[in-house]
């Protein structure tokens, strides 16, 4: 995916979403994999809340979004 596209699907209305989202893309937007990207616009997908609780460790994904690919760019993302 074009950069710029995913920069702007990034765009969230909760500030700390969007904050994180940033900052990841920010350090690791060009190192991203075709997968990670798929990963990522999976949980981008998500409502803000559950976006952030998934962010925060508050809650774990749960199926569709439990796979392996989700949860090794939610970590990536956690650890922005």
């Amino acid at each position: 995916m074009n950069p710029s596209k995913l920069r702007w699907r990034a765009r969230r209305g909760m500030l700390e979403n969007d904050l994180i989202l940033t900052r990841f893309l920010d350090r690791r937007e060009t190192q991203l994999t075709p997968t990670q990207t798929a990963a990522l616009l999976q949980l981008l997908e998500l409502p803000d809340t559950e976006l952030f609780d998934l962010l925060m460790a508050r809650t774990e994904p749960v199926p569709p979004l439990d796979h392996p690919d989700v949860r090794a760019v939610l970590e990536l993302l956690r650890a922005a």
